[in-house]
């Protein structure tokens, strides 16, 4: 089976054909400037749509030149309350002064409404990509990640969901197969593959680096970013007075779960690699705040239900015009042999030893 065109239906059928087109699909940029004149903010014309999926942002540029950032919410994805949750998350961070970028309290309120959706705006702020295989810039984002936990550990959320077996594996894995996600050829290899490696992280049947079993259940949450990929981290280069390395942007996904989960995403290339890297982060991270080398067996597992949560998040998202003309690859057979694969592979590797440093 080839991938799907981008024109075609998805082969699953919680996306039958529909005349009604997607939210995102009615949002011009009229209807972006309009929103920021309803707070305020007036526009000069001058739009650009900046990298997401989940929600749809842009770069606006005002009539005296300064730039911001508008956040229109996917719809149905999250409430009021649990994006309030977030602006306040990240306002503690900023009177923390932990690098993270804030939305602006507009007419005493970050989130508006206009239309269909729900908004936000922020500063913009530039940086790139930091670049994780020099170490003392791994060190630097470790002390600024503790620095975040210790203020994400100070009370908990309570609208924000956590991450948890049953909402990133079970509703996943279940959802695909009520809604025929998975193609029928590929459908027993993967439900099995899927079912043994839950059953692996549900059971805490892997090895803790400190002795006996350690399972996500059994690791203290608090409130992380969530999802803190390096693409979430920006780097700007120091001044003359001395500002500038790591901040963080995008709280999105910010949810309650073990403080690896907050590292762990930054780690990539070999075992050896690895464990260099998360040396380097962990020598940053323990200046400021300790950290439970037992949570480091928690490493594969989270990366597995990452992996089916992944998939899920993908068909679910399919009616959304962007997403067939980013992933047109997604639905076909070999995108779930590969999936397969992967699942063989984190079966494996749930099995080893966890990294120690």
């Amino acid at each position: 089976m080839n991938p799907p065109d981008a024109t075609e239906q998805p082969p699953f059928k919680n996306q039958a054909a529909s005349t009604d087109p997607h939210p995102y699909a009615r949002l011009s940029p009229d209807q972006v400037l309009d929103a920021l004149a309803s707070v305020g903010l007036y526009g000069d014309g001058r739009l650009m749509a900046l990298s997401s999926y989940e929600n749809r942002v842009y770069q606006a540029t005002l009539e005296d030149g300064e730039r911001v950032v508008a956040k229109f919410y996917r719809p149905q994805r999250w409430s009021r309350a649990q994006i309030l949750e977030e602006h306040a998350f990240a306002a503690e961070l900023v009177e923390a002064e932990v690098p993270a970028v804030a939305p602006l309290l507009l007419g005493g309120q970050t989130v508006h409404q206009h239309g269909d959706f729900l908004f936000s705006v922020s500063p913009w702020r530039g940086g790139r990509t930091p670049e994780l295989d020099d170490w003392e810039v791994l060190e630097w984002i470790g002390r600024f990640l503790a620095r975040l936990h210790t203020v994400g550990a100070a009370r908990p959320f309570a609208e924000r969901p956590a991450l948890d077996v049953q909402s990133f594996g079970e509703e996943p894995r279940d959802w695909l197969m009520a809604h025929a996600a998975v193609p029928l050829d590929m459908q027993s290899r993967w439900l099995d593959g899927c079912q043994r490696a839950l059953k692996i992280i549900a059971a805490s049947a892997y090895p803790s680096s400190a002795g006996g079993q350690f399972g996500i259940k059994n690791a203290t949450q608090i409130r992380l970013h969530g999802d803190c990929h390096p693409s979430n981290i920006l780097w700007t280069p120091l001044d003359e007075w001395g500002r500038g390395g790591p901040h963080f942007v995008d709280l999105d996904d910010a949810r309650s779960g073990p403080a690896v989960q907050d590292l762990w995403m930054l780690l990539s290339g070999d075992r050896r690699q690895r464990t260099g890297q998360l040396s380097a982060l962990l020598d940053g991270y323990e200046q400021f705040r300790s950290f439970d080398r037992r949570e480091l067996a928690l490493i594969e597992p989270l990366r597995t239900l990452r992996l089916i949560h992944y998939s899920a998040w993908l068909a679910r998202r399919w009616e959304d015009p962007i997403f067939p003309v980013n992933f047109p690859w997604f639905g076909s057979s070999d995108y779930w042999s590969g999936q397969v694969d992967m699942l063989e592979e984190q079966i494996e590797a749930m099995q080893e030893a966890p990294l120690s440093v």
